[in-house]
């Protein structure tokens, strides 16, 4: 739905770190930096991606969702992200309430942002 996400953090390196690490499962890398603290992050051959930047204003808390294709990258996503320093807010597992198949986790980020990964698809048939 976006092009891009950009936002500022209080402590560059330790979100930078931590978003690579998070969204590692998702496939996504740096696709580029820029002086002083600055990177963009996106999935190979993404049209979508995640810009931070070092900055001391404090603004709201964000909630950002990243699509996942399957819930394996779900689980993956959470692991990730807790092993990064993320705090939980949420296990992987079904939200219903939003519909049948919405299948989420949902971490904070170093500076408080609700991060999520979900798959809107049925579970795999193994």
């Amino acid at each position: 739905m976006f092009d891009h996400v950009k936002f500022g953090v209080s402590k560059y390196t330790v979100s930078k770190a931590f978003y690579l690490k998070v969204l590692e499962p998702l496939g996504a890398t740096v696709v580029t930096e820029w002086p002083p603290n600055g990177v963009e992050i996106s999935q190979p051959q993404g049209s979508v991606s995640l810009c931070l930047f070092q900055t001391e204003e404090k603004p709201a808390h964000l909630h950002i969702a990243f699509v996942a294709e399957s819930r394996k990258q779900v689980d993956a996503f959470y692991r990730a992200a807790l092993a990064a320093g993320g705090t939980d807010n949420g296990p992987p597992g079904l939200r219903p309430q939003y519909h049948a198949n919405y299948y989420a986790a949902f971490v904070l980020d170093p500076d408080g942002h609700n991060i999520e990964a979900v798959c809107h698809a049925p579970e795999a048939i193994r």
